[in-house]
């Protein structure tokens, strides 16, 4: 069910009218349904059934501590990239025990932090990490369990930008190098192996890639038993892909059950590392229209949001569904064609185009599906405070970050001595 809806002739964020939102809290804003993140999260939860396993949420999808809360409530586990990452999951009440720690350059820094805090996995991604944990595991007289990130050659049929798992690209290990790998963690004194971790990218609208992935890494893991290496975890990665547009991705549980057919018998905790497919969709950008401009070549709505704020559009030709926050059902009104353009100094700053709105100064429009990979990847592009951010739940509101002030923005900046 999505929680943001029209009730008459205005759209509602779970019981509260997102006008209300933007005149107490201003524009743009960001606004996040608790209900829908919950109930995402059960969807994969509840599709493995009685099998053993894990729902780790990729941190990275939206990071704010606010929905690593609802998430940790829900006892989820956490796929981390950074060690500001795993203090935000500390941060929220995620269990260390439920952390996997993924990416290609982890620091030593960011390392000690993750054995310290006693997270349950590293997936490594080069021999050259292999030995770094080693020898920070040595240092601080720890035990590091890993597991291997293999780059099975899957081509996931998405934007170049988030495909993962293609022979050239720079994650994990070539799965034809990875048992070498594996029997030398077999020698490390302060590693031991928990298993195996694949991902082959993100916006992913078909099971065939992943389940092609999954044969390969399965081949693997026969090899691995002759060379009496065990393996018991199976990590599938995330990447379930959302509808933004026109796509059809699969349910979590078309996803999961394909995917317990294939290691059908075989004694594994399965793990999944859902991010935008879990909130994707829980969230919207509110922004508010500033100009109308009209030229012979184009209409243009210029709004207070811009690339700097979600930067999608401009990074991956991303489409989001922009809709008006009150529905003009005058008779006088007509719709037009319009650009949907932010206050930035680039032809890039754009949220929309071609887009078939009936709008005037002062509107409140909302961008869809703005709940992954928008604020968690916004900036302060032409010295643009970010925007707030609010979650909503049931009737209630919450400020989960304050919009920043300008001062914020060069508060840690000094001026050249007199």
């Amino acid at each position: 069910m999505d929680f943001f809806q029209y009730r008459g002739a205005s759209l509602f964020g779970e019981d509260i009218d997102l006008r209300q939102l933007a005149d107490e809290f201003g524009t743009p804003c960001y606004v996040y349904s608790r209900a829908i993140l919950e109930r995402h999260w059960r969807a994969f939860d509840h599709a493995f059934g009685s099998q053993p396993h894990l729902i780790c949420y990729a941190v990275k999808a939206n990071s704010n501590i606010a929905v690593l809360d609802v998430l940790a409530r829900l006892g989820s586990g956490f796929d981390i990239v950074s060690g500001g990452e795993l203090q935000r999951v500390l941060r929220a009440g995620g269990e260390p025990a439920k952390i996997i720690f993924s990416g290609v350059g982890k620091q030593r820094d960011e390392i000690v932090q993750a054995l310290s805090a006693g997270i349950g996995c590293f997936n490594v991604e080069s021999a050259d990490e292999l030995e770094l944990l080693q020898s920070t595991a040595r240092d601080l007289n720890r035990i590091a369990s890993v597991s291997i990130r293999v780059n099975p050659d899957v081509d996931p049929d998405t934007h170049p930008y988030i495909s993962t798992g293609l022979r050239e690209s720079k994650f994990g290990v070539p799965i034809d190098a990875a048992a070498e790998l594996y029997q030398r963690i077999d020698t490390m004194s302060h590693l031991e192996v928990h298993g195996v971790d694949c991902h082959i990218g993100s916006q992913l609208t078909s099971l065939g890639p992943y389940l092609d992935a999954v044969t390969r890494v399965l081949t693997l893991v026969d090899e691995l038993a002759a060379l009496g290496i065990k393996i018991s975890s199976f990590n599938v990665g995330g990447g379930l892909g959302i509808r933004y547009h026109k796509e059809r991705p699969p349910e979590p549980k078309e996803l999961i059950d394909a995917l317990l057919a294939q290691v059908q018998g075989r004694d594994f905790t399965m793990h999944v590392e859902p991010g935008r497919a879990i909130a994707g969709n829980a969230g919207i950008l509110l922004t508010r229209v500033q100009f109308l401009k009209h030229s012979e070549a184009r209409n243009f709505a210029i709004v207070d949001a811009a690339m700097n704020d979600l930067i999608r559009p401009a990074l991956y030709d991303g489409w989001h569904e922009i809709v008006p926050v009150q529905i003009d059902n005058r008779a006088s009104a007509v719709a037009k064609t319009y650009d949907v353009v932010g206050p930035v100094c680039e032809s890039a700053d754009f949220l929309g185009k071609k887009r078939s709105l009936k709008v005037a100064i002062g509107d409140l429009l909302a961008v869809r599906s703005a709940g992954a990979y928008s604020f968690a990847m916004s900036s302060n592009y032409n010295s643009r405070p970010r925007a707030c951010e609010i979650m909503v739940d049931g009737d209630r509101a919450h400020v989960v970050r304050r919009r920043e002030s300008v001062s914020a923005l060069f508060a840690s900046e000094s001026l050249l001595p007199a």
